[in-house]
């Protein structure tokens, strides 16, 4: 099996493969920042936040929030609503803007949390002050508390000068042993800062101050030192909610910030893994995949996973399948996941749109799985690629089906990679690919093959012939040095653009979008039948290879042959 001939070669390749940039690099010691830290859990907090056993990179920190032009002009205009309606409102910018802002990010996802109303009243205060002021009044649409989608409280969001705020009141959470959903209360800035996931995300801009408010005291240190640290302990803080547990390792990621020690070991433990599986719908799950596999750090993120023994928490599979999986399949699917990543960016990301991207990291980490199947209700055998996307992660049926054809394709792709990378006679060329081929020779052959693969895969074609170079057998001698190592990557990335060159040139690039020059009534006219059936199959087919054979060919010339195919086979029978 292929897989099993590379998997040896590939967790060597793994451990020897080139580092990955860090997203952000080291730089010398930052200065102070302007802080407000108004936080009477600090004696909590320090039991809780202790010092990591291992220091995460230095980060580059603003001293202070640098608003845009269009940023001044929201808050300027809020600020005027409060001086309007003699309001003592506290407007605080609450969590990824503050912390995107601090670290020289854009963000456009402004989110205001209220101290003393709910977002939809403050939403009508907003346009009560436009309607006076003799301005257009905007919109307000109210989300609904929906715990399923992580919105534990109503939200209301309006535009204002062309970007949509949301507005929520501050709260304070409860939580039972059953569920992850909140029982919600109105709660302080301090409150629900320490009610956040993360240190980092708990920071607020007040827009009546123009300060950064750090309430558990180590949001700002935790964001300059890159530490992922939860604001209470984080046994408990998982336990609460453990989606929070995928959230530390997104961000994780995304920032290639270390996990705290402490958070690592709960994450880990039984309780917290049963929690996940019980208290987290899969669909929240699938989400913070997504994200994560969309996100710029991926590899990093699946390694958490698997560092933290939660592979098979996430990506569980179906009671019965076969064959069974081997001791360390977690790590087989990271090293094929890593080598993926590593092969991208060496052929140019640019070359796929973000959803290719997604996908053929996807088909890359469940790699090994791709001969694994389970039994459905009826007895058939299902890839358990697909359990684990439409059961796993409640993701779309569409990208199940998708990451299956993937593999396949990839499976035909290395019987052809041999013949368009050599000067051989594409006559030998052997497949079994459960269909007769015509009987033609040279670039025609090949034209039919590659032709028939493409219009199999559709625009997936160059996501599936990357993930065959993976595969593809390399019959090099073995060597200390990795410069020779069986999984060269720059072997690999010229496989991949010798075989699109062809295919190119072939003229294949878009085949499947070739319609059939004649249609089921003009074969059924050439084998003088009444209704249709699966002679009209069997010649449809043809006609499909034909077109690929001579794609200069004219439908009287296909009509022509067919006549004469038909007579010698009949006379033959």
């Amino acid at each position: 099996m292929i897989i099993a001939l590379n998997a040896q070669r590939l967790l060597a390749f793994q451990t020897q493969c080139f580092k990955l940039q860090p997203l952000l690099p080291p730089i010398q010691t930052l200065r102070s920042i302007r802080v407000q830290s108004l936080s009477p859990h600090k004696a909590l907090s320090s039991l809780h936040c202790r010092a990591m056993s291992t220091f995460g990179p230095s980060v580059q920190v603003k001293e202070k929030i640098d608003l845009t032009e269009k940023e001044k002009q929201i808050f300027d205009r809020l600020l005027e609503v409060l001086r309007y309606f003699n309001l003592k409102t506290q407007l605080r910018v609450a969590g990824g803007w503050v912390r995107d802002k601090l670290l020289g990010k854009d963000c456009y996802d402004i989110d205001i949390a209220l101290d003393d109303m709910l977002g939809r009243e403050f939403c009508e205060k907003v346009n009560e002050y436009l309607s006076c002021k003799g301005e257009e009044t905007q919109g307000v649409g109210v989300i609904q508390c929906n715990p399923d989608q992580s919105k534990h409280l109503e939200t209301a969001r309006m535009r204002l000068f062309d970007v949509w705020i949301d507005f929520v009141n501050l709260r304070s959470e409860d939580y039972s042993e059953s569920s992850r959903i909140p029982r919600m209360r109105f709660g302080t800035a301090e409150e629900d800062a320490y009610r956040r996931d993360l240190t980092i995300n708990s920071l607020f801009y007040n827009i009546n101050t123009s300060s950064v408010e750090d309430f558990t005291g180590r949001g700002i240190a935790d964001l300059k030192s890159g530490k992922i640290v939860t604001p209470l302990p984080a046994k408990e803080t998982f336990l609460d909610d453990p989606l929070r547990v995928l959230r530390a390792i997104r961000f994780g990621a995304r920032f290639e910030f270390m996990l705290d020690e402490e958070l690592k070991e709960a994450a880990a433990c039984d309780e917290v893994k049963a929690a996940i599986a019980d208290k987290i719908s899969r669909e929240r799950i699938g989400h913070e995949i997504n994200l994560m596999i969309s996100g710029k750090q991926p590899v990093k993120a699946v390694s958490y996973i698997c560092d933290l023994q939660l592979f098979s928490v996430v990506f569980s599979l179906p009671p019965d399948f076969e064959p069974a999986t081997s001791e360390g399949f977690d790590r087989l699917c990271i090293a094929y996941m890593d080598a993926a990543w590593n092969l991208l960016r060496l052929a140019g990301t640019s070359t796929f749109s973000d959803d290719e991207r997604r996908l053929y990291l996807y088909a890359a980490l469940f790699l090994p799985f791709m001969e694994t199947v389970y039994p459905d209700k009826k007895g058939n055998k299902i890839p358990v690629v697909n359990h684990i996307f439409r059961c796993s992660l409640k993701l779309k049926v569409s990208d199940a089906e998708t990451v299956i054809h993937i593999h396949s394709a990839s499976q035909k792709f290395i019987t052809l990679i041999p013949f368009i990378t050599s000067n051989e006679d594409n006559q030998n060329v052997e497949v079994d690919w459960k269909r007769e081929i015509l009987e033609v020779s040279g670039t025609s052959r090949m034209r039919i093959l590659a032709g028939l693969l493409l219009r199999q895969i559709k625009g997936f074609w160059r996501v599936a012939l990357l993930v065959s170079t993976l595969l593809y057998p390399r019959n090099m001698e073995r060597s200390q040095d990795f410069s020779d190592n069986q999984f060269n990557l720059d072997d690999r990335r010229e496989t991949f653009m010798t075989v699109e060159t062809a295919i190119i040139k072939l003229g294949l690039e878009k085949i499947w979008e070739v319609r059939p020059m004649i249609n089921g009534r003009d074969i059924m006219s050439v084998l003088q039948l009444k209704t249709g059936g699966p002679a009209v199959k069997e010649w449809q087919d043809k006609l499909l290879q034909w077109q690929l054979a001579h794609p200069s060919g004219t439908a009287e010339e296909f009509l022509d042959w067919m006549r004469q195919s038909h007579s010698k086979r009949a006379k033959t029978e």
